[in-house]
C-alpha cells in the first residue's frame, strides 16, 4: 500500500519542528548554522576545499568563504595547501573546532536523551529508534 501525501507531510513537519527544537539548544550567538554545519563536515569527512564544502551544503562557493574565512580567524578550522593540487587550499577543523562540534552534539544528545525519558514510554523510545533507523535509510535515497 502506497504512503498517503498525508502520512508523508505529517513525518516532514514533525522531524523540521524536532529539528528547530535541538537548534534552540544551541547557545546564542556562538557560531551560526552554516558555520556550525561546516565544522561538522570537516570533523567527519576530514579536510575540504571550500568549493567541496560548499556542494555538500548545497550553498554557493562565496557562501561558504564567507563562513569559513570567520571560522579560521575564529582559530576553529586552519588552511593547508592542498598536496594533490596546489592551487588548492583544504580546510582542517582544529582541536578547538573538533572540541566545539562535540560539546554541541553532546548538549543536543542529553536534551533529546532527557526529553525521551521524560515525555516518551519505553515502547515508544524503542519505536522512534527505529523510526530513526528507518529514516536514516531513506535519507541515502539517490536524488531524482
Amino acid at each position: 500500500m502506497p504512503v498517503s501525501d498525508a502520512a508523508a507531510h505529517e513525518i516532514r513537519t514533525s522531524l523540521f519542528r524536532l529539528v528547530r527544537r535541538l537548534r534552540q539548544e544551541r547557545p546564542e550567538g556562538e557560531l551560526s548554522y552554516s558555520q556550525l554545519n561546516a565544522l561538522g563536515w570537516l570533523e567527519r569527512e576530514g579536510p575540504m576545499t571550500n568549493a567541496e564544502l560548499a556542494a555538500a551544503e548545497r550553498v554557493t562557493p562565496q557562501t561558504m568563504m564567507r563562513a569559513t574565512t570567520e571560522l579560521v580567524g575564529s582559530g576553529l578550522i586552519s588552511r593547508a595547501d592542498n598536496p594533490n593540487d596546489r592551487r588548492q587550499v583544504l580546510l582542517k577543523i582544529t582541536t578547538s573546532g573538533a572540541t566545539l562540534v562535540r560539546d554541541d552534539r553532546r548538549r543536543r544528545d542529553t536534551f533529546l536523551a532527557k526529553a525521551m525519558d521524560a515525555t516518551l514510554t519505553p515502547t515508544e523510545q524503542d519505536l522512534l529508534h527505529l523510526a530513526a533507523r528507518l529514516m536514516n535509510k531513506l535519507s541515502e535515497v539517490p536524488p531524482a
